[in-house]
This record gives C-alpha cells, structure tokens and sequence, in this order.
C-alpha cells in the first residue's frame, strides 16, 4: 500500500524480481495481467474506471527490466476482515515465487492496516493452502456485518457475500480464509 513501510519484498531479489505499491501508471499493465484470467472465467474482468479507483489496493510485481509481470489487490470489508482479489501473473513468471511475494506483501499490507483475517475466493487452493489458508463454508462473518456489508455496491463483496446476483461469476470457486 502506498504510504507504507519497506519491507524486504520492496528490495529486488536475486532474479531481479521487486514487488511495490502500484501507481496509476499501471493500470494498462494490471488490464494486460488479468486479460487472460478474465478470458478463461477466472478473475472477474474491471472497467479501467475501477481499476484506477482502486488503485491504492494493488501491488505490482516487476521484473529485471522493470516491467510488470505480476498483480494483486487487498480489499478491507470491515474491521477485522479483507479479500486477497485480482492477484494474476504473467504466465512466464507463474512457479517462479513471484505468486509467494505479492501475496506476503498483500498479508503485511492486512497486518498494518489491522486486519486480523484474509479471505480470498480461488481456484488455485493448492497456492492458498500452502500459504496457511484453509477452506471455509458460507458463514464469515456475524449476521449484523452481514447486514452491513449487502449494502456494498462492490462486486467483491458480494461474490465474498455469495450473494445469487454474483454466482455466476463464483461457480467453481473455493473459499478461502487465513488468520493472520
């Protein structure tokens, strides 16, 4: 996040690879890392519009030359809980650890910002798994930030929600929830 301390992931490692706080800049490059999620029915695909009023949620990964190769965003839903959502990698990068660093700086952004819990809605199980996340049923949150949180025009929370206006779009998809 923006604002936040270094951190070892901010430093490039041995291959070059560095993970930062994203700028405005780079949502043409986050557009272009998710595109082929999106095409495969994976991630959900966003207007730019969205993309630049969330900018502040997302980090990007970027390679030797500078480039980004890699994205992910953390959402806070409430005080004590946030999503992991758009994490997505070039497929030249995928099994290189580049997926491990976005989501520790994503987790040390959610331990910053007082968040005691991350959930994530995926496909990819086995990488959440071997980070500490286990799968979970429908029941998060209590009834009474429940009824808060339906009031969120944010797509994300109501796929989170499991709302019926969104299930299309999370058929498939495993729950996923990590205490930090």
């Amino acid at each position: 996040m923006t604002g936040h301390g270094k951190h070892a992931f901010d430093e490039r490692d041995e291959h070059g690879i560095r993970v930062r706080p994203a700028v405005a800049t780079d949502v043409p490059h986050i557009q272009r890392l998710i595109a082929p999620y999106v095409d495969r029915r994976i991630l959900l695909g966003k207007e730019n519009v969205a993309l630049y009023g969330s900018i502040q949620q997302f980090r990007i990964a970027e390679g030797p030359d500078g480039v980004p190769i890699g994205c992910g965003a953390l959402a806070v839903f409430w005080d004590d809980i946030a999503e992991v959502r758009t994490l997505a990698l070039d497929a030249d990068w995928i099994h290189k650890r580049v997926g491990h660093r976005m989501l520790e700086a994503l987790e040390h952004d959610a331990r910053e910002l007082g968040v005691a819990r991350i959930f994530c809605l995926t496909f990819e199980i086995e990488f959440f798994a071997k980070h500490g996340y286990l799968e979970i049923g429908e029941q998060v949150v209590s009834p009474d930030v429940y009824a808060e949180l339906v009031r969120s025009s944010d797509e994300g929370v109501a796929e989170f929600l499991d709302l019926a206006r969104v299930k299309p779009n999370t058929l498939g998809n495993t729950r996923m929830l990590k205490i930090l």
